[in-house]
């Protein structure tokens, strides 16, 4: 497993920037190669991706939300994946938002790409974008503050 954490501060209100991250289905918008992201269920997504050239679907479980905190996931198939996003107050108007991600890289163009950093690179373009899209919109396109609790072992 690789893993990566990157970071970004954004000029809005950490309750703004927490409910935009739960519109999953926004995703596409700011994050790089994400192609569809379909909320199934409160605790279910499933994601059409391309890495490097490779299509890829897959479904993710959310293990753990808690509001203007964090939110957590795994996926339950297809390539190996788990991380969170956590929610930081700077002040009233800005927010650190943190992406922690570990990840199994799939074959020898995954795993090169993962040595020369790519993966790296492109969460914290995607953390830029997500920066732009929620500050240029400066409200959320909506939210969910339901919360899902960690499962216990």
């Amino acid at each position: 497993m690789s893993g990566v954490t990157k970071s970004v501060d954004v000029a809005v209100p950490i309750r703004t920037a927490y409910d935009q991250w739960t519109q999953f289905e926004d995703f596409p918008q700011f994050m790089e190669g994400v192609e569809e992201v379909r909320q199934l269920s409160d605790t279910m997504t499933h994601w059409k991706v391309e890495i490097g050239g490779v299509n890829r679907e897959f479904e993710a479980r959310i293990t753990e939300q808690l509001p203007d905190e964090r939110v957590a996931w795994t996926s339950t198939d297809g390539t190996r994946q788990a991380g969170v996003v956590t929610f930081h107050r700077i002040d009233e108007n800005h927010t650190r938002v943190t992406a922690q991600m570990e990840f199994e890289p799939q074959g020898i163009t995954e795993k090169a790409g993962d040595k020369l950093g790519l993966v790296d690179r492109r969460i914290a373009g995607d953390l830029h974008r997500f920066k732009e899209f929620i500050e240029r919109r400066g409200a959320e396109t909506g939210a969910w503050r339901g919360e899902v609790t960690r499962p216990q072992p």
